[in-house]
């Protein structure tokens, strides 16, 4: 007889078991759900800040790039003011050539200052096309620049809304699983936490569907189902290491 009352005892003990685990799981996986709400905006607004800065970036490489052009234009034009005193200078020099190899030597200087001309000329309408093509980037640049802003402002205030309609709940279901977890035995629970890390999903316990594991969809055999829903011990899935527990037992309908 009281071999029976302790048998009882130990069948009751670990139903309640399996109970407290799968409540605890029920808990973990509403704060998995959470943070995967709240987890994919602090992404989508780091992806933002990135490409804020690399829009800054490019825009100040533009500005820098514009100002050499700007110098190297100078530049030109500073040769070309060169060239043109020294045809000046030639052309002076010409009217007072005593002979035909002076008068040769003068027009070639002018012929290639007059090439030096054209040359910088050509390197001035160069840059200029240049700077306006830039220009131009800079617009878009700033144009894009101004659209991301005002994306990034939105998704960090869609993130404090989520966070702060979050907050309080997720604190709230945290309370309840720590008190849940008083209810485990410390051997299991540090086994139901390692088996929850392994998880892709986050799923330590899984009721059965079909007469397969909730986690892996492996088919169970029909022993070890019965096994299960006599909830005598705690059984876990061969294939993926899960907690198994019967869907009447966990309170849940089987899909």
């Amino acid at each position: 007889m009281a071999t029976k009352k302790k048998s009882a005892e130990q069948e009751v003990s670990v139903e309640d078991r399996l109970k407290s685990l799968f409540k605890l799981q029920s808990y973990l996986s509403e704060i998995d759900r959470i943070k995967t709400l709240r987890g994919e905006l602090p992404l989508e607004v780091a992806d933002l800040d990135d490409e804020i800065a690399g829009l800054g970036t490019r825009i100040n490489n533009f500005e820098l790039e514009l100002k050499e052009l700007d110098s190297n234009t100078k530049l030109q034009k500073g040769k070309i003011e060169t060239s043109k005193s020294r045809i000046e200078k030639y052309n002076s020099q010409l009217e007072n050539v005593r002979n035909s190899k002076e008068y040769d030597h003068l027009s070639k200087e002018i012929e290639f200052e007059t090439l030096e001309i054209e040359l910088s000329e050509k390197h001035i309408r160069e840059f200029g096309q240049k700077m306006e093509g830039i220009k131009e980037q800079i617009e878009a640049a700033k144009e894009l620049l101004k659209e991301k802003t005002s994306d990034l402002d939105h998704k960090k205030k869609e993130l404090d809304d989520i966070v702060s309609e979050t907050k309080s709940q997720e604190e709230k279901i945290r309370e309840k699983a720590k008190k849940t977890e008083t209810t485990i035995e410390p051997r299991l629970l540090t086994a139901f936490k390692r088996i929850r890390k392994n998880a892709r999903n986050g799923l330590g316990v899984v009721p059965i569907q079909r007469g397969a594991c909730g986690g892996c969809f492996n088919k169970i055999p029909p022993q070890k189902q019965m096994d299960i829903k006599l909830g005598k011990k705690i059984i876990v899935c061969e294939y993926c290491g899960r907690i198994m527990i019967d869907p009447e037992m966990a309170g849940v309908q089987e899909k």
